[in-house]
């Protein structure tokens, strides 16, 4: 995410409010001043509330994922109230932009680890765009990083043979696939071997979650799903998103560990993926300090600032080392490498 330019922002917001003064009568610039900065101050304000008190709700939901851009704002309307000397409109400012940055800034900074000694994992999640992300690129991550456990979303039967083709079978023997035509196909792929192993689907938009546990040499027995909730593109289907991210496997704190990955169609400020993760998951990016990486967006040349709906959610013993974001050509989403490390048995 590019950073924004405070003070040229800041400088500029301040000569355009100058400029409206200045042709504005002396007996009216103090009426028209404070106006500007409520109407600079307004819209933050707004989104605060929406955000704290979890309103999610038809069209708010896709406004939601841009929470991060609109936290920026809010502090250059703060700057602005600040340099007019606008006390009461500086006062909403600044309780705007605590309630969005509090909210937002703390996916920059790591947080604390649990204290676990057992094995590394590393775990790939990617979403193909109806199967089309390039095959090769894909294999290449998983050889170069040495992926140990590969999920993905929207995996078709052409997208298997390419992946095979490539090579994968060589690096990841063990699998638990259920392609489809389209989007609706999902699949899961490990180093190690796999048991009770299938798949469920989502009643939104009949989505697949692939599902097995794993065997970790030297670790306890790991469930890992590919997650793939309806999306929101549209307010009429708002409805299936809420009951797919509500039907998704819930943590197991005192039971097996359980890993969620892949792409939730919700960021970390929509409340059904908030209440997801206090079942006793942690998003992985977010525990490292990258949980504003953007993950969809532009990738595939549509002009949409980047957001982070792509996750790994993992049981809360499980410590997170390090998270990357990997560029796929021919798909609109970034795969997010995570490098984990398990308790032992």
């Amino acid at each position: 995410m590019n950073r924004l330019r405070r003070p040229c922002a800041t400088a500029s917001a301040t000569r355009l409010a100058a400029v409206l003064l200045i042709s504005t009568p002396s007996t009216t610039r103090r009426p028209a001043a404070t106006l500007i900065c409520w109407l600079a101050v307004a819209p933050g304000l707004a989104w605060a509330v929406v955000r704290l008190a979890g309103l999610d709700r038809g069209p708010l939901v896709q406004a939601l994922a841009f929470t991060p851009y609109v936290a920026g704002w809010s502090l250059l309307a703060l700057a602005l109230t600040l340099a007019l000397r606008r006390r009461w409109p500086a006062v909403a400012a600044t309780v705007a932009a605590l309630a969005l940055v509090g909210a937002v800034a703390p996916r920059a900074l790591p947080a604390g680890q649990p204290a676990v000694q057992g094995p590394e994992l590393r775990l790939l999640t990617a979403n193909l765009l109806k199967g089309g992300a390039d095959a090769a690129t894909l294999v290449a991550l998983v050889r170069r990083h040495q992926v140990d456990v590969l999920t993905v979303q929207e995996f078709t039967p052409a997208a298997r043979g390419a992946l095979d083709r490539a090579g994968l079978a060589d690096l990841l023997p063990h699998r638990q696939l259920h392609p489809e035509v389209g989007t609706t196909g999902s699949g899961l792929y490990a180093r190690f071997p796999l048991s009770a192993g299938g798949f469920r689907r989502n009643a939104g938009f009949a989505f697949t979650q692939a599902y097995a546990t794993v065997a970790v040499p030297g670790a306890p027995a790991l469930r890992v799903e590919s997650a793939h909730p309806a999306a929101p593109w549209s307010v009429g289907v708002v409805g299936e998103w809420r009951t797919d991210l509500a039907a998704q496997p819930r943590a197991t704190p005192d039971g097996q560990l359980g890993i969620l990955a892949g792409d939730f169609n919700a960021t970390l400020d929509h409340s059904p993926l908030r209440a997801l993760l206090a079942s006793g998951y942690v998003d992985a990016a977010d525990a490292v300090g990258a949980g504003l990486v953007g993950t969809w967006g532009p990738y595939d040349g549509d002009p949409i600032p980047p957001v982070t709906i792509d996750h790994v959610l993992v049981d809360r013993r499980i410590a997170v080392h390090a998270v990357t974001v990997h560029q796929i050509p021919a798909t609109d989403h970034r795969a997010v490498l995570a490098t984990l490390r398990l308790p032992t048995p």
